[in-house]
C-alpha cells in the first residue's frame, strides 16, 4: 500500500529538482566555487530548499560547497536539539547561530503589533554576519514563487510600488549575492513534498498576530482567485518575467517626455487592442527560456 505513495513522492521530488534546477539556470545563480549559505528556519520551505540544493550539488557540472545556517532567535520553548540533530543525520556541515533577537523584539514592538519587518531587519544583519565569517559568497532562501507573487500584490496594494521579490540580488553591502532557487516552486507542492518527506517542522510562533499581517490577507486573496480561475499565480509570475516598460508609466524605465513619432516602442498600439486573455489553465514560466 505504501508504494504508490513512495513512487509519488519520488516523482513529485524529480519535479521539484528540475524547476529548482531551470531556476538556478535561468538566473545563473550557483557558479563554480561558490559557497552557499543555506539558511534554514525549519519550516518546509527551507527543509525543501537544503534537500534540493544537496540532491542538485550531487549531479551539477560545478562544483559548490553547502554550509546549513539556523538562527536560534531563543524563542520560548524553541526545539533546540531539533535541526542540529537534522543537519548531522544529513552529514552536511552547518552552523547554529544563537542570537536573542526575540527579547529585542518583544521589548521594541508593543503587544498586538506585528513583529515581522524588525525581526526580519535583525535576522538578515546576522545572516550576513555569519555569511562573511564563513567565507560564503552566497546566501540561499527558501522564499518560493507563491512568495514572490505575493510581495508584489503587498507592494502595489499598500506601498505604491510595482517591485517583487527578485530570484538573485546583491546584499547592499555589495558582499554578498542573495538567491531563491525555489523560484519556480510553488507553496501547494512544497508543503506536499514536505509532508511526504515528514521533515521536522518547527514553527514560527514568535508572535500571536500572524493572522492578521497583511501579507495574509493578500495570500487569502490569491488562494480564492486560484481557486475560483486556476492559474491566477503561474500567470502573476509570468508576468513579472515579462515586463513592458512602454505600456506602465514609469519614466525612469521610458522616456515618455521625449518620446517622438521615431521612437521604437516594443508591441507598438497593440495595447488598444482586445486581447484573448484565458480565464483558466497554466500560463508556463519563463516561456521564453
Amino acid at each position: 500500500m505504501n508504494t504508490p505513495v513512495s513512487a509519488n513522492l519520488q516523482k513529485l521530488r524529480k519535479f521539484l529538482e528540475g524547476r529548482t534546477g531551470k531556476a538556478i539556470m535561468d538566473y545563473n545563480m550557483i557558479e563554480d566555487g561558490d559557497t552557499i549559505l543555506v539558511c534554514c528556519s525549519g519550516g518546509k520551505d527551507s527543509y525543501t530548499l537544503l534537500a534540493m540544493l544537496m540532491a542538485l550539488q550531487q549531479r551539477a557540472p560545478v562544483k559548490f560547497r553547502l554550509i546549513a545556517m539556523n538562527l536560534d532567535q531563543k524563542q520560548p520553548g524553541f526545539p533546540e536539539d531539533v535541526l542540529p540533530r537534522y543537519f548531522e543525520s544529513l552529514g552536511i556541515e552547518h552552523r547554529i547561530v544563537e542570537a536573542d533577537t526575540y527579547s529585542i523584539v518583544k521589548d521594541k514592538i508593543p503587544e498586538g503589533k506585528t513583529t515581522c519587518s524588525l525581526c526580519s531587519r535583525l535576522r538578515r544583519g546576522i545572516i550576513y554576519r555569519t555569511a562573511k565569517e564563513l567565507g560564503a559568497n552566497k546566501i540561499a532562501l527558501g522564499h518560493h514563487r507563491d512568495d514572490m507573487v505575493h510581495t508584489l500584490f503587498l507592494n502595489m496594494l499598500f506601498g505604491g510600488k510595482m517591485k517583487a521579490m527578485p530570484p538573485k540580488l546583491v546584499t547592499d553591502d555589495k558582499a554578498h549575492v542573495v538567491i531563491r532557487p525555489l523560484a519556480y516552486c510553488s507553496e501547494a507542492d512544497i508543503a506536499k513534498f514536505a509532508r511526504g518527506m515528514e521533515f521536522p517542522i518547527i514553527p514560527c510562533n514568535l508572535c500571536g498576530s500572524q493572522e492578521n499581517l497583511q501579507r495574509q490577507k493578500i495570500k487569502e486573496m490569491m488562494h480564492d482567485w486560484d481557486k475560483r480561475y486556476p492559474g491566477r499565480t503561474e500567470a502573476v509570475f509570468t508576468a513579472i518575467q515579462n515586463v513592458v516598460p512602454s505600456h506602465l508609466g514609469d519614466n525612469n524605465l521610458f522616456d515618455f517626455r521625449n518620446l517622438t513619432l521615431d521612437t521604437p516602442v516594443e508591441q507598438g498600439d497593440i495595447a488598444f487592442d482586445s486581447e484573448e486573455m484565458p480565464i483558466s489553465g497554466s500560463i508556463p514560466i519563463n516561456p521564453a527560456a
